[in-house]
């Protein structure tokens, strides 16, 4: 069990191991982010001393499947949520998916046309074809969804991240999948709307919700649900356009989908980090606050001639009443980078 202390101060824990590898893995602490084990009363030393971390700071390390999640955390997760609400503003979220892909267009777009072509090439075997294409949908999905979100969050990523579904988290996906797919096609034959609300409440962010949280596939279903039933609308909407726009490649005789289809992925996993990750859950750790310049040391400012000097009374510290102790002492923060006062003498003396 290990105590961690946060970007914001802030002491969290005691934990297990698997859950501070879970928020390495999200980018919520680093190889600098301050440690103890619980009770061993040892001092507090970055993650990166421990043994038990080293792995997770290697570039390129093998995944580790995260671990599966008390159901009713997907439950808090939903609840805080919703109670603190959220906006998905469909426009910024397209807009932030174009500089995505710009910026790594040949990772995202590589990885977005190998999905399609291992997905259509599914399709060409008789009778086991759609089948395949339904128990593999989530597991596809959510591993393109991550690779997404580990490039929108500056994390190193390769192109088998888009495939990683199959080693992090198979039967959950294949669960999740089978159950969005058949609940969806028998709201097909109720008057269509209850296939149109389980396509937006189940397929937007169910996959990331398991591979990312590491929830189970029904707490998944329903946290995505819940959240998204809270503004269905706006939700729906990112949901159209990120469709159009993925169809509109097809008007380019097809190819045109490979460009387009990674920027409506990009919208809808932006969205993902907007809802459920822009603020941790109660006992969650946040993530780490981007690094700042340090300032400059103080240094002492010569006169200005053209400026008039401060007034005594407005400059001169207060002095106590005779007889009285002197002032105390500034905090060490406050006297940082000062030069002290001269020695001067009393002339009472």
């Amino acid at each position: 069990m290990f105590k961690i202390i946060a970007a914001d101060q802030k002491e969290y824990g005691p934990v297990p191991t698997d859950q501070v590898r879970r928020w390495i893995a999200e980018g919520r602490a680093n190889a600098q982010t301050r440690a103890r084990v619980e009770g061993g009363g040892g001092d507090w030393k970055p993650l990166s001393e421990f043994p038990e971390f080293a792995d997770a700071f290697v570039a390129g390390a093998v995944a580790v499947s995260p671990p599966k999640l008390n159901p009713s955390i997907g439950e808090k997760l939903a609840a805080e949520i919703i109670a603190r609400d959220y906006r998905v503003d469909i426009g910024d979220c397209f807009s932030r998916s174009w500089g995505l892909v710009q910026d790594n267009f040949w990772l995202l777009f590589g990885a977005t046309a190998l999905v399609l072509v291992v997905r259509a090439g599914l399709g060409f075997f008789p009778v086991l074809g759609i089948p395949t294409n339904v128990i593999l949908g989530f597991v596809l999905q959510g591993g393109l969804g991550l690779l997404f979100l580990k490039r929108l969050r500056g994390q190193p990523a390769e192109i088998g991240v888009a495939f990683s579904g199959f080693t992090l988290a198979l039967l959950p996906l294949i669960l999740a999948g089978l159950i969005a797919h058949g609940l969806t096609f028998v709201g097909v034959f109720l008057c269509v709307l209850p296939a149109i609300y389980l396509l937006v409440a189940w397929w937007l962010f169910t996959p990331l919700l398991i591979l990312d949280k590491g929830l189970d596939f029904w707490p998944a279903l329903e946290c995505s649900r819940k959240v998204v039933t809270h503004h269905w609308w706006q939700c729906f909407g990112l949901f159209l356009l990120a469709c159009l726009v993925g169809l509109l490649g097809l008007l380019a005789c097809g190819v045109g989908i490979f460009f387009t289809l990674p920027i409506a992925v990009g919208a809808t996993v932006y969205a993902y980090e907007d809802v459920f990750c822009t603020r941790p859950a109660k006992g969650e750790l946040p993530p780490p606050a981007p690094a700042t310049p340090a300032p400059p040391p103080a240094s002492r400012l010569e006169p200005d001639s053209t400026t008039a000097p401060p007034s005594d009374t407005a400059s001169a510290p207060s002095l106590p009443p005779d007889g009285g102790p002197p002032p105390a002492a500034p905090p060490p923060a406050a006297r940082s980078g000062s030069t002290p006062p001269a020695e001067t003498n009393n002339p009472s003396e």
